[in-house]
């Protein structure tokens, strides 16, 4: 009996098919020159009679219009490992499957199917996806080269870091650009928002642009995220009213401001028409019936100031939230 694959995938999952001398089966041995070999049917044929298809070795091969869909269940075929590197897989038919810690870099994926595909951890740098349908597709939390980044940062290596960073940002624009063009807007939201978060990671920090930069994410997400003006609205608001509270603020002949000698009911009372004043200048709505004296005419400035600009950015993100 001949001896089997010795490969072995991350999980434990070992190949059944015969080793052809060098340890490894054909779709297992990575000395196997499969350049420009037509194996889409072979393959096909291979993986639906339940053969090992995780940590396959097809650098440079011809899959073109191949068909892994696995319509006798729900999940679909795994091919996770994968190397697919520079392969011919333009017109695949590719719904629902895995291909998770594998390779898809350079890959032809032009016009394939990749409908609920999973791909967390799958190099897709330089990976060609034009009329390719990406809907739902799943390509993790982080990309495998944006954690590359993040652990080499951590160790300081600069150059490794913003090298894995400029390659995350290449293929969340490619991403984006791909969902753009088939109306995907939201998918091509999130992928835009991860280009700019990749964009920043190469600035130096603490320099001009990385300063607006990461002012415009925390304000409105790089436009994605209306939510977030909502959230710095409430907090300037609050400070607002507790400055006015500290500081003080009259009301006709009353002033009202933060008293010790009072009780807590009386402060409570004070500190919500403080608030409600805050809600009043942060509008610019000006009733004219509580008005800042001293320090407090510059906090009531500054809070005018920001809150119309807010106001103005909120209008504008969610106007392109909700016209998608």
């Amino acid at each position: 009996m001949s001896d089997k694959c010795k490969y072995q995938s991350q999980c434990g999952e070992s190949c059944t098919e015969n080793d052809l001398g060098s340890g490894y089966c054909f779709w297992h041995d990575p000395h196997v020159d499969k350049s420009g070999m037509n194996l889409a049917e072979r393959l096909e044929a291979h993986i639906r009679r339940g053969g090992t298809s995780k940590g396959l070795k097809l650098k440079r091969v011809n899959l073109a219009g191949i068909n892994l869909v696995n319509r006798s269940s729900k999940h679909g075929f795994d091919l996770s490992e994968c190397d697919l590197y520079r392969a011919n897989m333009k017109g695949a038919h590719l719904f629902n499957l895995t291909l998770r810690n594998g390779s898809l870099m350079k890959a032809n994926l032009n016009e394939a199917n990749l409908h609920c595909a999973d791909l967390q951890g799958t190099n897709l740098l330089g990976t060609k996806l034009e009329g390719a349908r990406i809907d739902n597709i799943n390509v993790g939390e982080k990309l495998l080269q944006e954690g590359i980044a993040l652990k080499k940062k951590k160790e300081h290596d600069e150059d490794a870091a913003e090298d894995n960073f400029e390659q995350s940002e290449e293929i969340y624009r490619n991403l984006r650009k791909r969902a753009e063009d088939q109306g995907l807007f939201q998918l091509a939201g999130q992928f835009g928002y991860k280009e700019l978060i990749m964009r920043r990671y190469q600035l130096e920090p603490w320099s001009f642009k990385w300063i607006f930069s990461m002012l415009v994410d925390k304000l409105c997400g790089y436009g994605e995220k209306p939510e977030n003006t909502v959230i710095f609205s409430m907090f300037l608001i609050l400070i607002s009213a507790i400055m006015y509270f500290v500081f003080g603020v009259n009301h006709g002949s009353e002033r009202l401001q933060l008293d010790f000698s009072a009780g807590l009911g009386e402060n409570i009372t004070t500190f919500f028409m403080t608030l409600y004043y805050s809600v009043v200048t942060f509008t610019t709505l000006g009733y004219g019936d509580i008005t800042p004296f001293g320090v407090t005419r510059f906090f009531a400035a500054l809070e005018a100031f920001i809150g119309s600009f807010t106001i103005a950015l909120f209008v504008v993100v969610f106007v392109k939230r909700m016209t998608r």
